[in-house]
């Protein structure tokens, strides 16, 4: 395999975090998270972050903690260590995806109160009803949606 540019490596992991970050993500843990997708292994100890990305070991820590809570990342012992390493997702989307749509879930029952207490023909009731509708809209074509993902993924990536 060819030697990669390490400055290009690092121009792609700024401009994409910049992306992640322009969504909402802050910016330390959209580094953090683009770093671990660019690596071969796809995962990571904090050292080796904290030098990829030249920062400190406490801002990789602060952004690992959001990365687990979101569920886009793990943290894993490394074997025959004490060191932790962290690890993007196999399937990284599905799982982000997935864990969404848990969340979702737990909405229900406050929209559900929110509806009743708002009122369902008031504007804000109404809005509160349209956003319970969408989400279980969601939850119901999420799995159909997810099966036809690994579907089209198989096929371009396992050919």
């Amino acid at each position: 395999m060819a030697e990669r540019d390490d400055q290009a490596v690092l121009r792609f992991i700024e401009r994409f975090a910049s992306a992640f970050a322009e969504s909402g993500m802050p910016r330390m843990p959209a580094r953090v998270f683009v770093a671990l997708l660019a690596s071969d292994s796809g995962s990571l100890t904090a050292a080796e972050l904290a030098d990829l990305l030249r920062v400190s070991p406490a801002a990789i820590s602060g952004a690992i903690r959001y990365l687990t809570q979101v569920n886009l990342v793990s943290r894993e012992r490394k074997t025959g260590s004490r060191r932790d390493v962290y690890r993007v997702y196999e399937d990284v989307w599905y799982e982000a995806i997935f864990r969404r749509e848990q969340m979702m879930t737990r909405w229900e029952s406050p929209l559900k109160e929110g509806i009743d207490v708002l009122g369902p023909r008031s504007p804000a009731g109404r809005r509160i009803a349209e956003t319970l509708a969408f989400f279980e809209f969601i939850h119901r074509e999420l799995p159909n949606l997810l099966e036809r993902w690994r579907v089209h993924r198989d096929e371009r990536f396992n050919s």
